[in-house]
């Protein structure tokens, strides 16, 4: 998802199928644990690349059939990591920052979708038992399921979420 022709393309395909975009959820999202001192630039831009210009590229298609319609919903997919003043862990320097992106980006997009009907969230979720959780962080304890994710994502794209945007829910777990 961080290759522009390959976002539009998708974009092209899904209007053309559906006639329209009501919904982009941002999910895509990689790790790459490394100390900031190993750190070496093209992971970094990996990691950037997938996690916070894929989301920009995302948003900015929808973004744009969305305006055209005059409505939609987008919810981005952060992370606690990305948090301020929440508990941060070494080596994920690049997943942190780019988490920290996407959150920025979701409250600019609120703003600039309200015009256009469009609400636009973010969710940043602490550990969600997942592969990439298992591989990155082993030592972590998962607070929720994927299915717990898939629950909040529905109520922030049907109409019962419509008064939330621009907002970041935070979710931390005590399971």
């Amino acid at each position: 998802m961080a290759r522009e022709e390959d976002v539009e393309h998708l974009f092209q395909q899904a209007r053309a199928h559906y006639g329209r975009v009501d919904i982009l959820i941002n999910s895509a999202g990689i790790v790459a644990v490394r100390s900031f001192r190993e750190m070496d630039t093209a992971t970094w831009d990996r990691v950037l690349a997938v996690n916070l210009r894929g989301t920009f590229l995302c948003c900015r298609a929808a973004f744009r059939l969305m305006a055209e319609q005059g409505q939609g919903v987008i919810i981005n997919i952060s992370s606690l990591s990305g948090v301020k003043g929440v508990e941060k862990f070494p080596g994920l320097s690049a997943y942190n920052v780019s988490k920290a992106g996407v959150a920025s980006l979701t409250e600019i997009l609120a703003l600039e979708g309200k015009a256009h009907n469009i609400r636009v969230c973010a969710v940043s979720p602490g550990a969600v038992d997942t592969d990439m959780l298992r591989q990155a962080a082993p030592h972590l304890k998962p607070g929720m399921r994927a299915e717990d994710m898939a629950e909040i994502l529905l109520f922030l794209a049907d109409d019962s979420g419509r008064m939330l945007s621009g907002t970041n829910l935070e979710i931390y777990s005590n399971a």
